[in-house]
């Protein structure tokens, strides 16, 4: 039982340190990229030829941001009939009349602007897009979620990188509207911004398969259909779509310097749905498309070995999980099976992978030159620490994932946060309800604070650093989720009570 332990926690330190010479592949590759006197070419719009552009706002209930997002993708600097803009509304509460509303203004100024139900929401984002698309209009289909506000010049920025008849995909950076409201949304500022940093452009430049990001991106129309078209059998289309394009040799082209707004979950429920549905969406593709990605004698081998901890990058919760439960007994055995020592050693190799991902995190960190350097050694931490505690919660959307249990699809409740004072446990939206997951981190917590005391009474200070992330994490996204959720109660009842008097 002792080896078994040992052979279980070797394999999953093996899986995180390959997982980090990835990632120094893709920082290095990035550093070149910055390196390099090489641009991308990009021809300049002929005014007289501008091509048909369909904008697609996918919409389920978004009351408190969908008004803003017409408002901004009306504003773009582009030729009004060369511009067609559908509103995908699944809609079943009052975001419909909004939008009715907006549409009847816009139509009137112009616009061929559409309000789109359809009877059923069969298939969710991927079906309500899919259906869009066969109906489109434009050559190039732009795609933007609810809570998005691109710039006013987002399509003179992207439309002409598809000079090159090969380009199916143009995707530009996240950026956010809310980043310096909490803690958590820092925390999540941090995470998505070495994806949209290092991992894209590194990929990218390493002429590695990328992923369209489900919003604030271009399609060309016939990469779409060409690829297959939508499908919903994933929870994650845009990774499923990319991966399908990209088999089929569409090039995709990744904008760092296009800055996309958009708003950051604030409620730590919420980031938990969210988490969720990446995670377990990434474990389907890998069922999916993995084996399609291997067996492709055109895909270079350095593109299949990027494209495998690419899709399985969402594995690495199961991994450190695995790696968390195992602290306990791994302290206990060091303690006692001294013939076990070598492999102890060895397994302390591992650690460099530790400070591999410090690195990678902390070059995409400071590409912001507003930012302090100083603030990077409380978020790292902070970050791996809570990202740690998601691994029980994210470790299960995997397994289901890969065993093909199927489960709708949950979109993030957005709030139109922007400025501290602004309050989103009043919002409709809010979550009022925590479910067993979160009192098994209550009991994990429980679990790693008495392997805290076991590791000081035993002497193994070496485990305390792992002890002491585990016990930040979790501690903090357990309590986390009972404030939130309480907060949001509070204030249902608060409301309700209100409106009776």
């Amino acid at each position: 039982m002792e080896l078994a332990v040992v052979i279980i926690f070797l394999i999953s330190m093996s899986f995180i340190f390959l997982y980090s010479i990835v990632q120094l592949s893709l920082l290095i590759n990035y550093l070149k990229s910055k390196r390099s006197i090489v641009k991308k070419e990009r021809s300049e719009f002929d005014i007289n030829n501008y091509p048909q552009v369909t904008i697609q706002l996918p919409i389920y209930n978004e009351y408190y941001v969908v008004e803003r997002l017409i408002d901004s993708i009306c504003q773009f600097n582009y030729p009004k009939d060369k511009l067609e803009i559908q509103i995908l509304d699944d809609s079943n509460d009052e975001t419909t009349d909004i939008i009715s509303s907006k549409v009847h203004f816009y139509q009137l100024q112009g616009f061929d602007i559409k309000q789109i139900q359809r009877v059923k929401r069969t298939g969710y984002k991927a079906g309500a897009l899919k259906y869009g698309t066969s109906i489109a209009k434009g050559e190039f289909i732009a795609i933007f979620d609810a809570d998005f506000l691109p710039d006013a010049d987002f399509l003179l920025k992207t439309i002409p990188h598809f000079k090159d008849e090969n380009i199916g995909v143009v995707q530009t950076k996240w950026e956010y509207t809310n980043e310096d409201y909490s803690f958590l949304t820092k925390l999540q500022a941090f995470g998505l911004n070495a994806h949209f940093t290092i991992e894209q452009t590194g990929r990218n430049y390493g002429n590695h398969f990328i992923n369209f990001n489900g919003t604030a991106g271009v399609w060309r129309k016939s990469c779409i259909l060409d690829a297959g078209d939508w499908q919903s059998d994933t929870l994650t289309e845009d990774l499923d779509l990319s991966y399908r394009a990209q088999l089929k040799k569409w090039k995709f082209v990744y904008l760092e310097n296009v800055g996309s707004p958009s708003e950051l979950p604030v409620d730590i429920n919420a980031l938990k749905a969210q988490q969720f549905r990446w995670t377990k969406g990434a474990a389907e593709c890998v069922k999916k498309n993995l084996f399609k990605v291997i067996v492709n004698k055109e895909v270079k081998l350095s593109t299949k070995t990027h494209a495998i901890f690419h899709l399985m990058n969402s594995s690495i919760f199961v991994f450190v999980f695995i790696i968390s439960l195992l602290s306990f007994p791994l302290t206990w055995a060091k303690s006692n099976m001294e013939e076990y020592s070598l492999l102890f050693n060895i397994s302390s190799f591992f650690m460099i992978s530790w400070l591999i991902l410090a690195s990678f995190y902390f070059v995409a960190f400071i590409q912001d030159k507003q930012k302090s350097i100083l603030s990077y050694f409380w978020k790292f931490p902070l970050f791996l620490s809570i990202s740690m505690a998601l691994g029980l919660h994210n470790s299960l959307a995997v397994i289901e994932g890969y065993i093909g249990k199927k489960s709708p699809f949950i979109r993030t409740p957005k709030f139109n946060i922007t400025e501290k004072s602004d309050n989103w446990s009043t919002g409709k939206y809010a979550i009022k309800k925590v479910g067993l997951m979160t009192y098994l981190e209550g009991a994990l917590l429980l679990y790693f604070i008495w392997g805290f005391q076991c590791a000081i009474q035993l002497k193994d200070y070496q485990m305390l650093p792992l002890y002491i992330l585990l016990i930040v994490g979790y501690s903090t996204v357990f309590l986390s989720s009972i404030f939130h959720w309480k907060r949001s109660v509070k204030e249902e009842i608060y409301q309700g009570e209100y409106s009776k008097s």
